[in-house]
C-alpha cells in the first residue's frame, strides 16, 4: 500500500504543469504537452515490462520503478527551467509505467479471486491521497515561507522523494513469494492478447479512465480560471476536488465492492460522470462546478480496478503480459491532453470538456460487457 501511494506521484503531473505555464508563459497546447509526455512513456515501456516481470520477478521490477521515480523527483529541485521538467516528466512517466505494471499483479499474489476488485480499489484510495495532497503541498510551498529558499511550489518533489525513499526500503524488506512463469514471453505475444475481444475492450476502457482522470486533473483549474477569473493559486483547489472525492470513491469502493455486483456499481459510476460533464459544460458558477468535479471524482475512483481486474480474470495464465497492455492504456493520457489543448486553444473550455464526455460514452458501452467475476 506505500507503493501504491508512491504510485499516485504520477498525478503532481497536472498540478505540476499548471505552475509551470504560468511560470514559463506557455499555452494550453505547449502545458499539456508535460502530461502527454508523461503517459507517452507507458505506450513504450508497459508492455517489455510485462516480460521483464518474467524474467526477474515482480518485486524485483517494482523495486526498479521506485527508484527511476525517486529520480525524476530529484531532477526538477534545483531548477524549474522547460528543459529540466521535460526529463522530470519523462522519468516519472517511465518510472510509473514500470510501477503500475508490476504493483497490480505483485497484489495477486497475497489476494484473489472475488476479492481483487476490492482490494485494488483499495490500493487506488491510497494512491489517491498522494494524488490530492499534491495541489495542497504545491499552493503551500507556493504561498509559505519556502519561496524564500528558492523552492517555491517545487517543496512538492522534495516530500515525495522522502516518502519514496521510504517505499523502496520498506519493499525491500518485505518478503513476497512469487510464482513463477511458466514461460518467457515476447512483445508479439503480448500484443497478440489484443486479439481478443473482451482484452481489447478493457484496453480502451482503460485509456478512456485514464484520459478522463488526467483531463480533468489538468483541465479543472483552467475552467474556473476562464470562467471566473481567479488566480491559479485559488483555482488550483478545483484539482483538490477532484482528489479528494476520488479518494472517497475509492475508500467506499473498496467496501461496496465486496457486496454490490462489479457491473452494477461501474453503471452508476459512469453515470455520475456523464452527468457531471453536462454540469462542466453549461455551468459557470463555483458550487456547480465543484459539485460537477466531486461527481467525476467520486464516479472515476474504480474504473481502473474493475476493469483491470476483469481483464486479469479473464486471462488468468498470462497476468503479466495483460498487466503490460492495460498499463499501456494509459497512454490516453496522452492522447486526451493533446487533444484537449487543442480544443481549448480553439473554442474554450467546453472544448475540453467534450474531449472528455466522448470517453464517458465509451465507458457507458463497456458497462454492458462486463462480466460477473465468481
Amino acid at each position: 500500500m506505500l507503493c501504491f501511494f508512491a504510485m499516485g506521484f504520477v498525478d503532481l503531473v497536472g498540478t505540476a504543469s499548471n505552475y509551470v505555464q504560468k511560470d514559463l508563459g506557455l499555452t494550453d497546447s505547449q502545458a499539456n504537452l508535460f502530461p502527454s509526455l508523461v503517459f507517452f512513456w507507458f505506450l513504450i515501456f508497459s508492455v517489455p515490462t510485462g516480460m521483464l516481470m518474467n524474467r526477474i520477478g515482480r518485486k524485483k521490477t517494482v523495486l526498479l520503478s521506485l527508484v527511476v521515480t525517486a529520480a525524476s523527483l530529484i531532477v526538477p529541485i534545483a531548477d524549474d527551467g522547460y528543459m529540466t521538467m521535460l526529463i522530470s516528466f519523462s522519468l516519472l512517466g517511465i518510472g510509473n509505467a514500470i510501477m503500475q505494471t508490476s504493483l497490480n499483479p505483485l497484489v495477486t499474489n497475497l489476494i484473489s479471486g472475488d476479492k481483487l476488485a476490492s482490494t485494488l480499489t483499495f490500493g487506488q484510495f491510497v494512491k489517491a491521497i498522494a494524488s490530492f495532497l499534491a495541489p495542497i503541498l504545491a499552493a503551500w510551498g507556493a504561498t509559505t515561507f519556502l519561496p524564500t529558499f528558492g523552492l517555491g511550489w517545487r517543496a512538492l518533489f522534495v516530500i515525495y522523494a522522502v516518502i519514496c525513499f521510504l517505499s523502496i526500503s520498506a519493499l525491500g524488506a518485505t518478503p513476497i513469494e512469487e510464482e513463477r512463469p511458466d514461460k518467457a514471453s515476447g512483445v508479439g505475444e503480448c500484443l497478440r492478447l489484443l486479439g481478443r475481444p473482451f482484452v481489447l475492450l478493457c484496453f480502451l476502457g482503460i485509456i478512456c479512465h485514464v484520459g478522463i482522470d488526467v483531463g480533468t486533473n489538468t483541465t479543472a483549474p483552467k475552467i474556473i480560471m476562464e470562467r471566473m477569473g481567479l488566480p491559479l493559486e485559488e483555482a488550483g483547489f478545483a484539482t483538490g476536488i477532484y482528489f479528494i472525492f476520488r479518494t472517497v470513491g475509492s475508500f467506499a469502493g473498496a467496501f461496496i465492492l465486496r457486496s454490490v455486483s462489479s457491473k452494477l456499481f461501474f453503471g452508476l459510476s459512469v453515470v455520475m460522470m456523464l452527468v457531471a460533464m453536462v454540469m462542466l459544460a453549461v455551468c459557470d458558477t463555483i458550487t456547480p462546478i465543484y459539485v460537477a468535479l466531486a461527481l467525476i471524482g467520486f464516479g472515476n475512483s474504480n474504473i481502473f480496478p474493475i476493469v483491470f481486474s476483469q481483464a486479469l480474470i479473464s486471462s488468468p495464465k498470462e497476468k503479466n503480459e495483460v498487466s503490460g497492455l492495460m498499463i499501456m492504456g494509459l497512454f490516453g493520457g496522452t492522447v486526451f491532453p493533446l487533444a484537449m489543448g487543442y480544443a481549448a486553444d480553439a473554442v474554450g473550455q467546453i472544448g475540453a470538456v467534450a474531449v472528455m464526455a466522448v470517453g464517458v460514452i465509451y465507458l457507458l458501452y463497456y458497462t454492458i460487457k462486463i462480466k460477473t467475476i465468481k
